[in-house]
């Protein structure tokens, strides 16, 4: 979270919540400009609180917009008109906040239900875990996985030395996700895994890009083209933890 940062550049950067990790990020990132480590056209701080934490603070620079909407309502709009960014171009990222909904999922679901009107499209239990010490489900069937089985200091960058074991970091959730979709791919055909993989890129601030979440967009419809019943597993992961979502396209 120093000036040893790389320099970056992006179009938009979008903060999920304005509270607690909302505002904290949006301050890293007001710093990285401010040293000349981070450029970017907006920082768009989305809540639908208009009382909430970033709210009540005073924005270091005027390109911080803070955006009162639901979180679904917000990505349905920006990513509906989104389109990846060109070579030449910086890149639109998406700051996930640890305490959020499966978001990128959820707009995925909605994707596909306008894709395939009609058509029997379902979120189901993610039957099988990738192996990690941390394996909970939630009541809406995601999966949360962590191969921490300790409590992790707050805003770790998942560096290549785990702080807390002191030892390397000989983990990757990604690659877990990847074995995952061969063993559900044995039993049931399962594509995938669609992941967005978030990236500590400067400042400590994780993200992951907009192109990435349209790319995923573009493997479901890919996957469900030949209008046979085919899972589809769906990842938001860091290198330590995730959140593993099963979509089903009958």
């Amino acid at each position: 979270m120093d000036d040893t940062s790389p320099e970056v550049a992006f179009r938009d950067v979008i903060i999920v919540g304005g509270g607690c990790y909302g505002s904290f990020y949006a301050g890293q990132m007001e710093r990285a400009r401010a040293r000349g480590k981070a450029a970017y056209r907006r920082l768009l701080v989305v809540d639908r609180d208009p009382a909430c934490r970033v709210a009540m603070a005073q924005p270091r620079d005027q390109s911080q917009q803070l955006v009162v909407q639901e979180w679904g309502d917000f990505f349905d709009a920006y990513l509906g008109e989104a389109s990846p960014a060109a070579p030449e171009e910086p890149p639109d990222a998406i700051v996930p906040s640890p305490l959020m909904p499966h978001l990128m999922y959820e707009w995925l679901v909605r994707r596909a239900r306008a894709r395939w009107p009609g058509r029997a499209i379902e979120t189901r239990p993610v039957p099988l875990g990738p192996g990690t010490p941390y394996d909970a489900s939630g009541p809406d069937g995601t999966r949360y996985v962590s191969f921490a089985d300790w409590l992790c200091p707050t805003h770790c960058i998942e560096p290549a030395i785990c702080p807390v074991i002191r030892a390397p970091r000989t983990w990757e959730m990604a690659d877990a996700m990847q074995g995952l979709a061969r063993r559900l791919d044995q039993s049931h055909p399962t594509a995938g895994p669609v992941l967005f993989i978030c990236e500590h890129r400067v400042f400590g601030v994780g993200m992951f890009d907009v192109s990435a979440v349209l790319a995923g967009d573009a493997m479901v419809g890919s996957a469900g083209q030949e209008r046979s019943p085919v899972n589809v597993l769906v990842g938001t992961v860091s290198s330590c933890h995730g959140a593993a979502s099963l979509l089903h396209l009958g």
